[in-house]
């Protein structure tokens, strides 16, 4: 972007050389969700299981996003707008407490599934593309669904809270399906039927799903982009450690006398902090 524009929403339009068509994402429709998945089942992995069934207590350590499904159909009554199913997959990691011995670790699988329904923009075009393929005739027409793109950003879960409870107490429960590739993601079986004990987390999740189409814009045209850095190897790229060092800003504020309760230190880069001692 040039000076001119750099400072206002609008251009001058003698800044302009000329108008070009592009291709892109509109997005059409869009929404935040804050959810709190509570009693969320664990599918533990065998051994994690023996280890669970014979545990005092369990507490869930950490949680990790593996995979997001999504899948977007049409809503019946109302062509214009969309429903979204998305299906989370988490790797739990939990702490099993067994008798005075350190604790083990268990590990397992987790599934939350929500719906949004969005609009979508209706279109009745035929979309058909010419791809290159290796090992194939050039120029292949594959045909495309006119539905909109669904798109799911997604942080890592917090957890809010476990707990451990008997098979007797859970009470009936349909197991969900879990696909092959989730499977491969642990080195053995989940158990999903035949235990005595059950692991359940509660888990804060943050996400924005929005609906995307394909649009053709025209957009005023300053200039093309050109990269103005030059290529270079990992040896004609590296920095003088000297000159980052000069760049760093002198740390006053770490020579000044001040208590130590609750006061960070200055991180000397072995992974840990210096403090001060009484």
């Amino acid at each position: 972007m040039s000076e001119k524009c750099r400072d206002t929403l609008q251009c001058n339009p003698q800044d302009l050389q000329q108008a070009m068509s592009i291709h892109t994402r509109k997005i059409t429709d869009s929404c935040r969700d804050k959810d709190c998945i509570e009693d969320l089942r664990v599918y533990l992995t065998t051994g994690s299981q023996q280890l669970l069934d014979t545990c005092a207590n369990a507490k869930v350590r950490c949680a990790e996003l593996l995979y997001t499904y999504i899948d977007v159909e049409s809503v019946a009554f109302d062509r214009n707008h969309y429903c979204i199913d998305v299906t989370f997959y988490y790797k739990v990691l939990a702490d099993a407490v067994i008798g005075a011995a350190r604790p083990a670790t268990l590990y397992g699988l987790a599934v939350f599934s929500k719906r949004a329904v969005l609009c979508g923009e209706d279109s009745c075009a035929h979309i058909f593309r010419s791809d290159t393929r290796l090992g194939e005739a050039d120029g292949l027409t594959t045909l495309h669904f006119n539905r909109p793109t669904a798109v799911v950003e997604v942080l890592d879960p917090m957890v809010l809270g476990s707990k451990v409870r008997d098979v007797c107490d859970c009470g009936g429960e349909v197991c969900c399906q879990i696909p092959g590739a989730i499977r491969c993601c642990f080195d053995e079986e989940l158990v999903l039927s035949g235990d005595r004990k059950r692991l359940y987390v509660t888990l804060g999740q943050f996400s924005i799903i929005r609906l995307e189409r394909d649009a053709q814009l025209i957009v005023p045209v300053l200039d093309y982009s050109i990269p103005t850095k030059d290529c270079c190897d990992a040896i004609g790229c590296a920095e003088d450690p000297c000159e980052m060092f000069s760049r760093i800003p002198f740390p006053a504020q770490q020579f000044a006398p001040r208590g130590c309760d609750g006061d960070q230190g200055w991180d000397n880069g072995c992974g840990y902090q210096t403090t001060c001692n009484n």
